[in-house]
């Protein structure tokens, strides 16, 4: 059954896949994450981005989280499933089977590692977008993939029908801006780093996807909420007591980060997948003390879900 709520408005968390202690995928823990952020109000869930651990996952096992997220929320939140492979040939199979599970959309990187022209860019985007009859999200972060989604690779793939959105994690909040004059209303424009997110929805970004959503999702919810209502002053407490935690998106341990704050939170575990590693020393101390400090401080709020 498909999701009710409409495709790319309002926060959709990159949810984490979570892991067993002996490094196999914990399939009823992530269902359980999950599940409690749907509960908590969020309006869609990114499954097997970056904080899903997408390229520390066998192929097998990216299918086999994307079964379990439909098979635990499905129909009830849009849920799109994030595309990152080496190849185009990978990427394009990956999206024919995630569209067979019942995914309701997809977010596409570019090719991992390498580093491509525009044309080669597009050419990946095109190619995965034929494969699959899903709407497209393609997530540009060039901070992070040394790769920009610039305007002649959006240009030659307005054509495309399918690719619908554009998840903009640049940090120069320019771009938002730039992307809505050009195009218009041709490609939904989510917020994608979370210390820019509510600048970008003030800039005309139509929701806002979310890495600390995962730990505190209520505030998240209320957040956006609040904005869409008109009401800037609850928006703005919301988003200065944050803060501090969102700046952890734009780190490179950002998932480690996540995972700690979710399990201070007691809504998963920090067992992340190697090349990672939990943090550990100073780095772990400062997270702690951040994430503690956050929830003795979490502010009262007010029509928290309000339509």
């Amino acid at each position: 059954m498909a999701a009710q709520n409409p495709l790319w408005s309002g926060v959709y968390p990159a949810a984490t896949t979570q892991f067993s202690q002996d490094g196999s995928i914990d399939l009823d823990a992530t269902q359980r994450v999950l599940t409690a952020l749907v509960d908590d109000g969020v309006d869609g869930l990114i499954l097997l981005g970056t904080c899903g651990e997408n390229n520390s996952l066998d192929p097998d096992e990216k299918l086999t989280v994307l079964r379990a997220g439909v098979e635990a929320v499905g129909g009830r939140v849009p849920l799109v499933a994030g595309v990152s492979e080496f190849t185009t040939r990978r990427a394009a199979a990956y999206a024919k089977e995630a569209e067979k599970i019942g995914l309701d959309a997809l977010m596409v990187l570019p090719a991992m590692v390498y580093v491509p022209t525009s044309a080669e860019l597009g050419t990946h985007f095109r190619t995965v977008a034929e494969a699959t009859a899903l709407p497209i999200m393609l997530y540009n972060n060039p901070p992070a993939y040394r790769v920009s989604v610039d305007f002649a690779t959006l240009d030659a793939l307005e054509a495309v029908p399918n690719i619908v959105a554009v998840k903009e994690s640049a940090p120069d909040t320019r771009r938002f801006t730039d992307l809505l004059n050009r195009y218009g209303d041709r490609y939904s424009v989510m917020a994608g780093l979370d210390d820019v997110a509510l600048e970008g929805l003030m800039l005309g970004a139509s929701g806002w996807v979310s890495g600390l959503t995962s730990a505190f999702p209520q505030e998240s919810v209320a957040l956006v909420a609040a904005f869409y209502r008109g009401d800037i002053e609850e928006a703005r407490k919301i988003y200065r007591w944050f803060m501090p935690l969102l700046h952890l998106d734009a780190e490179h341990d950002l998932v480690q980060s996540i995972k700690l704050a979710e399990e201070i939170m007691g809504r998963g575990s920090e067992r992340v997948r190697l090349p990672r590693l939990p943090l550990a020393g100073e780095r772990r101390a400062e997270v702690i003390a951040m994430v503690e400090e956050a929830a003795r401080t979490r502010p009262t709020l007010r029509e928290a879900i309000a339509a």
